[in-house]
């Protein structure tokens, strides 16, 4: 099976690999270190990625997007996560509700929030779902607890829904200008019966942002509550229909879903990676070049072998679901996407780790760079429900 890059694909992997350099990787660092959560953010950035089509790359060409495709997808947040994964999760949580958008979304509903979020460098995407009282159990819910999960409630008044409750731990919460959110309208039945989607923009009345809170990783990515006192939304903004917040997107194969975080996660182990090799090339331990020393080769050996083994993973998922786009039956309702989730979740701690250690082995105290790996490969330990929730889930597509 071929997997070399098309020529289109080739140039949009150069371009993100040379704004990366150039630009995200200058600012990786400095920006990691600010203590305030709230002003690691820079919209500099944001704008200037956003002109190289970064923030709408997944938006179909009819729409005035770029319309990539997977496999293409796939590579460009690999090449920016190589520089910071936390800049390229905030493009690539645009492509996912976009991409949605543009996909069950009235052509009303497109009118008046797709093109908006293609015409401002400043539009970026969010989706409310996880509570304090509800995160794993929304995405896959207890059989023996049908009101457990969310709790934010909608309640129907004419033609307006009125939101009350709260979201957090929201990405982009505090800086999107539009935000997807779930909320219970049938508080008597499983979050995957009573949930609608609707579509709330930053400015409706009744809607604040709370906290952004801290983390130990991904620190230039916004996270936040979210509160809802009588927020009042239009019932045009509804996407799908009542109740049918859990399957509003159906079996649209053109979600790349765990995918992107998959991806995020091979352009984290290519930085650590490619930092051990700078590190051991120049160093000498106990008189010795560490290059010449075993211990060194074995890590290096495992962490090239582990990186290389989540790449053609993540390349052929990324291949299966475009071939589902096409319209190959064969490769709809796979599991490899949350298996892939899974298997990257082990990887990308295991080598930032290992290249943890070599620079111990250099003789360093702490670098910076290495430290900063690390913390952001603790993230995927609760990314979309813990390991365990994940592999529940697998079972579940798997019957």
């Amino acid at each position: 099976m071929d997997f070399s890059l098309n020529e289109e694909q080739r140039a949009w992997q150069m371009k993100a690999r040379k704004f990366a350099a150039e630009e995200i990787l200058p600012m990786s660092l400095p920006r990691d270190a600010i203590l305030d959560p709230a002003k690691t953010f820079d919209w500099e950035i944001i704008r200037k990625g956003s002109k190289l089509g970064f923030r709408t790359a997944a938006v179909p060409k009819a729409w005035g997007g770029h319309g990539l495709d997977l496999v293409t997808q796939a590579v460009v947040m690999a090449e920016l996560a190589k520089a910071d994964t936390a800049i390229s999760k905030t493009f690539s949580q645009c492509w996912k509700w976009s991409q949605l958008i543009a996909a069950v979304c009235t052509d009303d509903q497109k009118e008046r929030f797709l093109k908006p979020f293609i015409a401002d460098d400043t539009y970026l995407l969010g989706l409310g779902s996880n509570e304090p009282s509800g995160g794993s159990d929304n995405r896959m819910p207890p059989e023996d607890a049908p009101r457990a999960g969310m709790r934010l409630r909608a309640e129907r008044q004419r033609d307006e829904w009125i939101l009350n409750g709260e979201k957090c731990f929201i990405a982009n919460g505090n800086i999107a200008k539009l935000l997807l959110v779930r909320a219970r309208t049938n508080p008597n039945v499983s979050v995957r019966e009573g949930t609608t989607l609707f579509l709330v923009p930053h400015d409706t009345p009744g809607f604040r942002v709370g906290r952004v809170f801290n983390k130990s990783g991904w620190r230039f990515y916004q996270n936040a509550e979210l509160i809802f006192e009588n927020a009042r939304i239009p019932h045009a903004n509804l996407v799908g229909k009542v109740n049918g917040g859990a399957e509003a997107r159906g079996g649209d194969p053109s979600q790349f879903s765990d995918l992107e975080l998959a991806a995020n996660a091979l352009g984290v182990c290519d930085a650590a990676a490619e930092m051990a090799m700078q590190c051991v090339k120049g160093g000498r331990r106990e008189g010795k070049s560490l290059m010449e020393q075993q211990v060194i080769q074995l890590k290096l050996s495992e962490m090239h072998m582990l990186t290389e083994a989540l790449r053609s993973f993540v390349l052929r998922i990324a291949w299966e679901r475009d071939q589902a786009v096409l319209g190959d039956a064969a490769y709809r309702g796979s599991a490899s996407n949350m298996l892939a989730l899974n298997f990257s979740n082990d990887v990308v701690q295991r080598v930032t780790n290992l290249n943890m250690e070599i620079y111990g082995a250099g003789g360093y105290a702490m670098d910076p760079a290495a430290d900063k790996l690390v913390r952001d490969a603790i993230i995927w330990t609760h990314l979309a429900g813990d390991s365990v929730n994940r592999i529940k889930a697998i079972k579940a597509v798997m019957k």
